[in-house]
């Protein structure tokens, strides 16, 4: 089968991670540790994949600047108690390595913090298979497309032979805003109509379900 793309940027958590419930439980605990207005379940979801700088502007619109410091402490102070939960889903293990060796450029593009990124990539196992990595805090974050243009440019990729994966329409919006092709995920943050909005080629039930289409269609 001739290949259709040859650069595939993942988002991270609740793209390869199972992440979004400890992602939302430690921005609501962290909320209520600064006697800050706790956010819903569904609203704390919703900011996950930005930068901690653009997510906490959107969840606290009323807290100062120059308190930002003590959310992002206190939220990850409440992430890495819960990092043992932590495990990548079903499936990414066999896949990532095997998209690696196929010869694709295997990528990713988050908006975690470039230590937590290194942290959760040593948890993985995985990081020899990932070409190069982007975090929000190195260029701007989601839905701007800087990630993907750099990761293309890395890469000497251009946009039709490139395909951002991700669970959240910022995902799916940075891969518009890049003008490259995007694939979403049903199983993380966002449900599947707001992903739609973005008319991605596929949204994929589980990482099983991604998997069988990367290898029918990528």
């Amino acid at each position: 089968m001739t290949r259709r793309f040859d650069l595939l940027i993942f988002d991270w958590d609740g793209t390869l991670m199972d992440s979004t419930d400890v992602i939302a439980t430690a921005l609501q605990m962290a909320s209520a540790d600064l006697g800050l207005p706790v956010p819903s379940e569904a609203d704390a979801r919703h900011i996950i994949g930005l930068g901690l700088q653009e997510a906490i502007s959107l969840l606290q619109p009323t807290l100062p600047e120059f308190r930002y410091s003590e959310m992002v402490a206190r939220y990850r102070w409440h992430f890495y108690r819960q990092d043992e939960q932590l495990r990548m889903f079903d499936g990414v293990a066999k896949t990532i390595p095997h998209l690696h060796n196929a010869g694709f450029w295997v990528t990713v593009a988050t908006g975690k913090n470039r230590t937590g990124l290194d942290h959760a990539l040593d948890m993985s196992g995985l990081r020899q298979y990932f070409h190069y990595t982007r975090c929000a805090e190195e260029t701007f974050s989601k839905p701007h497309p800087a990630m993907v243009l750099e990761l293309m440019d890395l890469c000497q990729v251009p946009p039709d032979r490139t395909l951002v994966i991700g669970d959240t329409s910022h995902d799916l919006q940075m891969a518009r805003n890049a003008g490259v092709s995007g694939v979403g995920v049903a199983y993380g943050a966002h449900e599947t109509a707001s992903l739609q909005e973005y008319e991605p080629l596929y949204v994929a039930e589980s990482f099983v379900d991604l998997a069988a289409w990367l290898d029918r269609n990528a």
